[in-house]
């Protein structure tokens, strides 16, 4: 039952989801917007402890909830660990009616064919069965595209399809992620190729294999429609891919069917310093935004 409520829940509910997935590579940059610089810590253990503390921030936040956010996506470290006493992904589900998924890519490797496909995942089965055991409804896993190079954009695509049919296998639903680098001289050019595989990879799938996808958003408006629309896609997710928090909602709003995933656009302006009064009205401020442009 928890599975249908929450798959009915990012088909239909409205609201975005929550990306609280940032890795060992990216925490020190978050860290620092946070306003806690990186001679604040010397151990990585340290340095995950500080953006657990943060993660909990925002989860336990007054808006943090089901009125506006549909879904979290989780570090792995993140879901091993609790809130309020709770392992995070019950919390989510149970306290605040918020649909948990992890991040589940080890990574990039370098830069070839003008993209970078996910490092390989050993020990991913495993994974994948530890995080239907904790109640997470789906994953997320991510690759980055840098120009219009078809050969490039291809690997991705299959890449990302065969492991969403891992993901799938497990019970799970998988958020496929090749974003599109938002400073890439060919990005319009870059996302008609990445479309059309999209679509070739998507219709080849059988009627019961459900994905998400999370895409940049696009500089065609309304590029992806008909992929919102298919039989076999649950959600389309936009990432904020380094725009403000400002300019990925009015970007957001012009795409139909298209609802935000941000991470670092959601803790746009949130500080280690303020106190919780502060915190919780900027945090509400960036929920509401993302909200309406989700809309």
């Amino acid at each position: 039952m928890t599975d249908t409520a929450m798959a009915q829940r990012i088909a239909t509910g409205a609201g975005f989801i929550a990306a609280l997935d940032q890795s060992g590579g990216s925490t020190p940059k978050a860290l620092k917007l946070y306003g806690i610089s990186e001679d604040a810590y010397s151990t990585d253990e340290d340095m995950f402890s500080l953006i657990h503390q943060m993660r909990c921030r925002i989860m336990t936040a007054p808006d943090f909830t089901s009125d506006k956010v549909l879904g979290a996506i989780l570090f792995e470290r993140t879901m091993r660990d609790t809130v309020d006493g709770k392992a995070v992904p019950t919390y989510l589900w149970e306290q605040r009616g918020v649909v948990p998924f992890l991040k589940i890519d080890k990574g990039l490797e370098d830069k070839a064919n003008g993209v970078q496909i996910m490092k390989p995942m050993p020990g991913l089965e495993a994974l994948l069965a530890d995080a239907k055991s904790m109640g997470v409804f789906g994953t997320k896993e991510r690759s980055v595209i840098h120009e219009a190079d078809a050969t490039g954009i291809k690997a991705v695509v299959a890449q990302q399809f065969e492991v969403a049919k891992t993901v799938c296998a497990a019970g799970l639903v998988p958020i496929i992620e090749p974003e599109v680098d938002i400073n890439s001289p060919t990005k319009a050019e870059a996302e008609d190729i990445l479309h059309e595989e999209l679509l070739n990879h998507i219709n080849g799938l059988d009627d019961d294999l459900k994905v998400m996808l999370k895409l940049t958003i696009p500089s065609e408006d309304g590029l992806y429609l008909d992929l919102a629309d298919h039989k076999n896609v649950l959600r389309v997710v936009a990432l904020s891919g380094g725009y403000s928090t400002d300019d990925a909602c009015a970007r957001l709003m012009r795409n139909k069917n298209m609802i935000a995933s941000f991470s670092r656009a959601l803790a746009e302006g949130l500080t280690h310093q303020m106190s919780d009064a502060e915190f919780n009205a900027a945090l509400g401020n960036n929920i509401d935004k993302i909200y309406a442009a989700s809309k």
